[in-house]
């Protein structure tokens, strides 16, 4: 796989040692370097690299900047954050601008060369922590984000709601879950009630947006 990739730290010596670990890779090519976010951009802009190794700290133009102009001028570049700060603002913000691979330094010589080969195929990387803590923000953002209502649900009434979605009648969901017709009726009367809802079409809508059968 042939690869040009533009280097970006303050440090001569980091950038260096991250030239000579990129380099072991056949068809891998650090086609430039830069020392400060302005210079990283410039460099973008006159060499096209395919993918940026990227520090957030640097002089004149932070990281963070940097790969924002980067997306605007070089839109098809993959950026790899390359950073010694794992705190989960940091990680939001690196998301939010763009970059789709996030190393710590201290893991450098283990996973540089894994993720950039992942990010040049279009896979986002993260180090382990990192991946841990965008799974987390995650799962945080979707419980906040939840519906209510879907939790006033008991297991029982999510499984009903499923099968009135998908057609069946009263009988049938007696029939499907061994109860009576009466309770059948009791806690489909329920659930229309929770969620304030009045016919089997609005049922179906709500089961299609929570992703309980397919549209």
């Amino acid at each position: 796989m042939n690869l040009r990739i533009l280097v970006v730290d303050d440090h001569d010596v980091v950038r260096r040692g991250l030239r000579s670990l990129v380099q072991t890779q056949p068809g891998w090519q650090v086609c430039a370097e830069a020392a400060t976010g302005r210079q990283a951009v410039t460099q973008a802009i006159r060499l096209k690299p395919d993918l940026a190794v990227l520090d957030l700290n640097l002089p004149d133009l932070n990281g963070l900047e940097v790969a924002r102009r980067l997306r605007r001028v070089r839109p098809g570049m993959k950026i790899l954050v390359l950073t010694v700060d794992e705190s989960e603002d940091l990680v939001n913000a690196v998301l939010e601008v763009g970059a789709r691979g996030f190393v710590l330094k201290a893991d450098a010589g283990r996973d540089l060369l894994g993720a950039i080969e992942s990010i040049s195929k279009d896979r986002p990387y993260f180090t382990s922590r990192v991946a841990q803590m965008v799974l987390e923000g995650y799962l945080r953002h979707a419980a906040k984000a939840a519906p209510p209502d879907s939790h006033r649900l008991s297991a029982r009434e999510r499984e009903i709601v499923q099968l009135l979605a998908e057609g069946l009648s009263n009988k049938e969901v007696s029939n499907k879950l061994n109860i009576s017709v009466k309770t059948a009726e009791s806690h489909r009367s329920n659930i229309m009630h929770k969620l304030g809802l009045h016919t089997v079409g609005e049922l179906t809508r709500y089961a299609v947006r929570h992703h309980m059968i397919e549209p």
